[in-house]
C-alpha cells in the first residue's frame, strides 16, 4: 500500500479529483478551443514547503536558497511576460526565463518595440521572425508527413527558429533525412538529437492510487468543476472510469488523442472533487490556486501513480510530438522523468496548474524528457473551470 491508511481515509473524497492518481493512457488528441479563456490568475501567495524545497534541489541540482529565489524569480516572470508581450505587439518573437540571471527575455523583431519592453522589467533580443512567421513555420512542419526516426518539433524563441528533434539512431536514414529536406524547404529550421522516440505512459493494472478503465491504469490531472482532467489516450468517450479502489467514479465525457492528448472525466457515485495533486510523502499535497502558464526556463513538477513527485524544467512550449498512434500538437516538452502509469497525472509550477503528462522518453532512473499537454487547453475545449482552492 503506498498510502498510510490515515492518508486515504483523509484524501478518498479527493480521489476523485484525479490530481492524485496518475495512470496509463493511451494517446489523445489536443482541439483548439474557443477564444475565451479559462485560465485562472496567479495566486498572490506562494508558499514552498520544506518537501517541495527538497524536491528541486534533488531534481535542479539546487541548493535551498537557490530553489527559494527560483521560486519567486519565476513567479515575477510570469507577471512580467504578460506585459512584456503586450509592449512587443506584433513584433514579439517569444520569451524564455534564465535560471542564471533570473529575468525573463523577450524576442522582438524591431528595435523601436525594444525600450516599451524593457520598461515592463524584461531583457530583449532582437531576432528575424515574430512569433506569428514562427508559428506559421510550425503549421507547414504540422503538414508534412513524419517517419518513426523524427521525434518532434517545436518553436524555440531563444534560436528563434523551428527546432526538429531526430532520433539519434536514425538520423541517417533516408526517411528521416527526406522529412528534414522538406522541412528545410517549408522553415527555419535547425536540427537537434535525441536519444529516443516518444511514447505514451501507459501501463497494465498494479496497486497504489490509479484510476482504471478497461485494463488501463491511468492518472488523475486536475479537478474541475464537475470532474477531473487527464490524458486523452487513455479512454475513449463514454468509458467507465474506476477509481482506486475499483468503485466507480463516472465516464470519460470528452477524449482526443491523437492530434491532442487530452480528456474529461464526470464525477459521481459518493465521489467528489477537490483542489489538490497528491505530494505521495516527497511533497506535502499541494494546492492549486490556478492555471497561470509558466515561461520556458521555469521549473515544473509532475505528480504520478508510478513515480510519485519529480520536479524539472520546462525545455519548449508547442511542441508537435510524433508518437507511433500519431502526432499531437501544441504540447509542452519538460525535463522531468515518468514512467508507465505516469500519464494523465499532474504537472503544477509553484501552485499553478501547468497540464496532464502525456509521453516521453527515458524513465527516472537515468532521466529524460515527458511532455504534458497543456491544462488551459483542455478547460478552454470542454468549457471546463479549474476547481481551486
Amino acid at each position: 500500500m503506498r498510502r498510510t491508511t490515515i492518508l486515504r481515509t483523509g484524501l478518498s473524497a479527493l480521489l476523485l479529483l484525479g490530481s492524485w492518481a496518475t495512470a496509463s493512457a493511451l494517446p489523445a488528441s489536443a482541439v483548439e478551443g474557443p477564444a475565451r479563456s479559462t485560465e485562472t490568475p496567479a495566486s498572490t501567495e506562494a508558499p514552498a514547503s520544506a518537501e517541495l524545497l527538497t524536491a528541486m534541489q534533488r531534481d535542479l541540482g539546487l541548493t535551498r536558497d537557490e530553489a527559494e529565489a527560483r521560486l519567486a524569480a519565476e513567479k515575477a516572470a510570469s507577471a512580467v511576460e504578460r506585459k512584456a508581450r503586450s509592449a512587443a505587439g506584433s513584433a514579439y518573437g517569444g520569451s524564455w526565463f534564465d535560471a542564471g540571471s533570473g529575468r525573463l527575455t523577450v524576442a522582438v523583431t524591431r528595435a523601436a518595440r525594444a525600450d516599451a519592453v524593457r520598461a515592463s522589467g524584461a531583457a530583449v533580443r532582437l531576432v528575424r521572425y515574430n512569433a506569428r512567421q514562427l508559428d506559421a513555420a510550425m503549421e507547414r512542419l504540422d503538414a508534412l508527413r513524419a517517419p518513426a526516426g523524427v521525434g518532434s518539433w517545436h518553436v524555440d524563441p531563444k534560436a528563434n527558429k523551428v527546432v526538429v528533434n531526430i532520433v539519434a539512431s536514425h538520423r541517417d536514414d533516408n526517411d528521416v533525412q527526406a522529412f528534414l529536406s522538406r522541412a528545410r524547404q517549408a522553415a527555419p529550421v535547425t536540427v537537434r538529437q535525441t536519444p529516443a522516440a516518444p511514447r505514451t505512459f501507459a501501463a497494465g493494472t498494479v496497486g497504489g492510487d490509479p484510476y482504471y478503465t478497461g485494463n488501463v491504469r491511468c492518472s488523475i490531472g486536475f479537478s474541475v468543476h464537475g470532474g477531473f482532467v487527464t490524458a486523452g489516450h487513455c479512454g475513449s468517450p463514454s468509458a467507465a472510469v474506476y477509481g482506486w479502489d475499483r468503485s466507480y467514479i463516472g465516464n470519460f465525457k470528452g477524449s482526443s488523442f491523437p492530434d491532442n492528448d487530452y480528456a474529461w472525466v464526470n464525477v459521481g457515485s459518493g465521489w467528489w472533487t477537490v483542489p489538490v495533486v497528491l505530494g505521495w510523502g516527497t511533497v506535502p499535497d499541494q494546492l492549486v490556486r490556478g492555471s497561470a502558464e509558466a515561461p520556458v526556463g521555469a521549473s515544473v513538477c509532475r505528480s504520478g501513480s508510478t513515480t510519485h513527485w519529480h520536479c524539472g524544467r520546462v525545455l519548449a512550449k508547442n511542441e508537435t510530438v510524433n508518437y507511433s498512434q500519431g502526432a499531437v500538437h501544441q504540447m509542452t516538452k519538460t525535463s522531468v522523468c515518468a514512467e508507465p502509469g505516469d500519464s494523465g497525472g499532474s504537472f503544477i509550477s509553484g501552485d499553478q496548474a501547468q497540464g496532464v503528462t502525456s509521453g516521453g522518453w527515458g524513465n527516472c532512473g537515468s532521466g529524460g524528457e515527458t511532455w504534458h499537454q497543456p491544462v488551459n487547453e483542455i478547460l478552454n475545449r470542454y468549457g471546463l473551470r479549474l476547481h481551486t482552492a
